[in-house]
């Protein structure tokens, strides 16, 4: 195995979580060149993994949204670049519309998909000489692993590297010293996903009592109003500067513990092997949960919402009763 490509195009957190697959690869093929095909809007993070050879990118996203000229043509040159090498095996571990035109555009021998009824869109089937195996029953993270182990013959470490390398930035974030940080991500996409802010008011008082300063992230004007809101009820608590995901990455290997709803930048605070709590309200705990012992633990479900008394015990169970940071948890 000379060359291997990887389709994952979005979203953050399904990146975050397919890096794992390139360790895999490259323990099973050491002197392979892997190249990663993804939307730009996601490709800084894989370039994070030393692992990946190549990162192949285009602004799928940002052209559906602004249909900018330029944007065409930068996704016409990734097209000729994507063609320039062949590969011995094409993975797709997308599994919809553009990640199989991007699997059958590249040169490969072999192009692997998931079956039919494991497709995100069943029209993606088109692209794939060779399919994967039956989707195994795991959780969606450790699936993709099983399957593109199982087509290319290798066995994988149960324990997943995510191996990622952190840039060192040109600018100081002026992170402050002295306490331990708690990072709570309360933003998400979707109002579905949403914790009430009076929850995570009293999660974070809770946690101050406790020795911790409270960071607030956001994203959108209505996140950071939502964030102020937050920080008028939690002593102490800071409203973060609005962060690149490169600066947000930083803030969070500075933290001592996250907590967040099911949301990319928390599988990357678990990515980063940060203490970390994420919450479920709207999405499959099983399935896209994260789980590490004594590290990581999911709580509520796609139907459940967890309430403070639930998140407040799986913090103590990631937190250590003294932290290195010297953070009390009892």
């Amino acid at each position: 195995m000379k060359r291997i490509l990887i389709v994952k195009v979005t979203s953050l957190g399904d990146i975050v979580e397919t890096l794992p697959v390139v360790s895999d690869l490259r323990r099973a093929f050491p002197s392979a060149k892997i190249d990663w095909a993804a939307d730009a809007a996601f490709a800084d993070i894989i370039r994070w993994n030393p692992g990946v050879d190549r990162v192949l990118s285009a602004p799928l996203r940002k052209f559906k949204k602004a249909r900018n000229w330029n944007d065409l043509k930068d996704i016409a040159a990734s097209i000729g670049e994507l063609r320039a090498e062949k590969y011995d095996v094409i993975v797709d571990i997308h599994g919809v519309y553009k990640s199989a035109i991007i699997a059958f555009i590249a040169r490969g021998a072999e192009r692997f998909g998931y079956l039919n009824k494991d497709l995100g869109e069943r029209g993606a089937a088109f692209a794939y000489n060779r399919r994967f195996g039956p989707r195994p029953l795991t959780d969606a993270w450790r699936g993709m692993r099983v399957s593109v182990a199982d087509a290319l013959g290798y066995r994988f470490d149960e324990t997943p590297d995510y191996n990622i390398r952190l840039p060192a930035l040109d600018h100081d974030l002026n992170i402050p010293r002295g306490k331990p940080i708690a990072m709570l991500f309360h933003a998400t996409s979707a109002d579905v996903k949403k914790w009430p802010k009076d929850h995570w008011a009293e999660v974070g008082r809770w946690l101050v009592e406790r020795g911790y300063t409270i960071a607030l992230p956001w994203g959108t004007e209505s996140e950071q109003g939502e964030a102020q809101a937050i920080a008028a009820l939690v002593p102490g608590a800071l409203v973060l500067p609005k962060l690149t995901v490169e600066e947000c990455a930083n803030w969070i290997q500075a933290a001592e513990l996250v907590v967040g709803t099911d949301t990319g930048l928390v599988h990357l605070a678990h990515a980063l092997q940060r203490r970390t709590v994420m919450l479920f309200a709207a999405t499959s705990r099983e399935h896209f949960g994260i789980s590490a012992p004594g590290r990581s633990v999911s709580v509520g479900d796609h139907d459940a919402s967890p309430n403070v008394a639930q998140v407040l015990a799986a913090i103590e169970r990631v937190a250590q009763t003294q932290s290195e940071s010297g953070a009390i948890v009892r």
